[in-house]
């Protein structure tokens, strides 16, 4: 039997920065039962013009909704610089690469964009600050760049994109169960631990019996 999570979502998500501690418990608990998590980016916005005044308020609502609801840190002093293009595609595409290059380091460099994004007010649409997030994730920074750049990583970052849109894949965070090819659906869209761990945990256990 083939079984496996898979997290579809984007790092420029602000839903997806509050279901971070969720997804590391059920990552844990599916862990146990010998089901790994697989990482899958969505691709949520390819905005080319800056936020201006007005976006940043809208969005700095959309941080504060996700503060409420589940008390994940925000620095919304600094968070949205000036000038930022909210385009998600160079994040996703420094996780993909690092998935490519190295599986697990894709985790702990979700966790760095994230942190930077959300809680550093740093632009991570920026090669040169995914770069050092990279490195600080483990991988070696000449062979991560060259990797970044390349045509074979746009190209697997684009369809992870056409995968999540051919799924009609709306809303991040989503988190899909894969058994023998078959996929089931746990959640579209933030739910908290004490709701998804018991369904995760039916699956599991029907897997097992598989």
């Amino acid at each position: 039997m083939h079984a496996r999570l898979l997290y579809v979502m984007d790092p420029m998500c602000s839903w997806c920065w509050g279901f971070a501690p969720v997804i590391e418990s059920l990552a844990e608990q599916a862990a146990v039962a010998g089901v790994s998590l697989h990482l899958v980016v969505g691709g949520l916005r390819r905005d080319q013009v800056a936020i201006d005044a007005a976006a940043r308020v809208r969005y700095l609502g959309y941080w504060q909704a996700v503060n409420a609801s589940t008390g994940q840190l925000f620095n919304f002093a600094d968070g949205l610089p000036e000038g930022l293009v909210y385009d998600t595609e160079p994040a996703c595409r420094a996780l993909v690469t690092a998935r490519n290059l190295d599986t697990q380091s894709a985790w702990p460099l979700l966790t760095l964009i994230q942190q930077a994004f959300y809680v550093e007010g740093r632009d991570v649409t920026q090669a040169g600050v995914l770069l050092e997030l990279a490195e600080r994730a483990g991988l070696p920074r000449i062979v991560f760049a060259e990797a970044f750049d390349s045509a074979e990583q746009h190209a697997a970052t684009a369809a992870d994109f056409t995968w999540v849109q051919d799924l009609g894949i709306a809303g991040f965070p989503t988190l899909l169960a894969e058994r023998n090819g078959q996929l089931a659906l746990l959640t579209n869209g933030y739910q908290p631990l004490d709701v998804l761990a018991p369904l995760l945990g039916r699956w599991l256990e029907r897997a097992a019996h598989a």
